[in-house]
């Protein structure tokens, strides 16, 4: 396989997975970073939520390929020690329940808030469209408001 070069939390890596082998296992299996989780495998759930040059992606169906000279954010690259102003709001507001949708529920809303930094229960609502089977959504809501007001 050719190798394939891109950006992951800051840090230049080069793989050699088959191109059309999606992101998501490149960064599970041949890169170590087990925070973005597999949900669904058809990009409904948005558990495998990742940013790419900042735009919030289901990674479940996004070829290694596609990220070539790209750069990729995991939940483990936004921030080292949940400084993040929205990991910040996700444990004041109490979000989490099973947690399992939650690093994708998190790169979502970090995503929503760097293009709009004060949303509209109708923004999160249109922009939220991760999977939560907990229900946490009202949480959910109410943390990127925290967060927006972080700004």
């Amino acid at each position: 396989m050719a190798p394939i070069t891109f950006v992951v939390n800051g840090k230049s890596r080069t793989v050699t997975d088959a191109p059309d082998t999606p992101l998501l296992w490149v960064l599970r299996d041949s890169l170590g970073l087990t925070g973005t989780k597999f949900g669904c495998g058809i990009a409904q759930c948005g558990a495998c939520t990742v940013h790419l040059d900042g735009v919030a992606t289901r990674s479940c169906v996004t070829p290694v390929a596609a990220v070539a000279g790209k750069r990729v954010t995991t939940i483990e690259g936004l921030s080292a020690n949940r400084s993040h102003r929205v990991q910040k709001a996700w444990i004041a507001e109490d979000v989490p329940q099973c947690g399992y949708c939650q690093s994708g529920q998190l790169m979502a809303a970090a995503a929503l808030l760097a293009t709009n930094p004060h949303p509209s229960d109708a923004d999160i609502d249109a922009a939220m469209t991760n999977i939560c089977r907990c229900g946490t959504y009202q949480r959910i809501r109410a943390a990127i408001h925290r967060a927006a007001q972080e700004a």
